[in-house]
């Protein structure tokens, strides 16, 4: 399996992007799929994750009510729209798929990850 994030940038503060990720290999529906993020000198986080079929959802408390995960199981591409982007927000934002069917907020049960896609936020 392979992920390849893109869409990252850099914009003004309460500004939009929508980061995306293209996986390729078995078909995207055996996969959880979540986003994670990771500042200059901090430990990476948990954003989001979506399960299979794309009815459950889960975000972090940092970016929940401003961020919307959602997936195409016939692009097989993953989304996440960030909006009211905030300067905290800025990090090096990470897809990742995993097996299983808890929407995890641990890095551990993603198995495959993405290259990672900046995502710079100016105030």
């Amino acid at each position: 399996v392979q992920l390849q994030a893109s869409g990252g940038g850099l914009v003004q503060a309460g500004g939009s992007l929508r980061l995306s990720c293209a996986v390729s290999g078995p078909p995207l529906s055996w996969y959880i799929l979540g986003w994670f993020r990771q500042a200059s000198g901090k430990e990476r986080e948990f954003i989001s994750a979506i399960n299979w079929s794309g009815d459950r959802t889960s975000y972090a408390d940092s970016v929940k009510g401003r961020f919307t995960i959602s997936r195409d199981n016939v692009k097989s591409t993953l989304y996440v729209q960030m909006n009211s982007l905030k300067p905290e927000d800025t990090a090096v934002y990470y897809c990742a798929a995993g097996g299983g069917r808890s929407l995890s907020q641990s890095s551990s049960a993603y198995a495959y990850w993405g290259q990672g896609t900046q995502v710079t936020v100016s105030s």
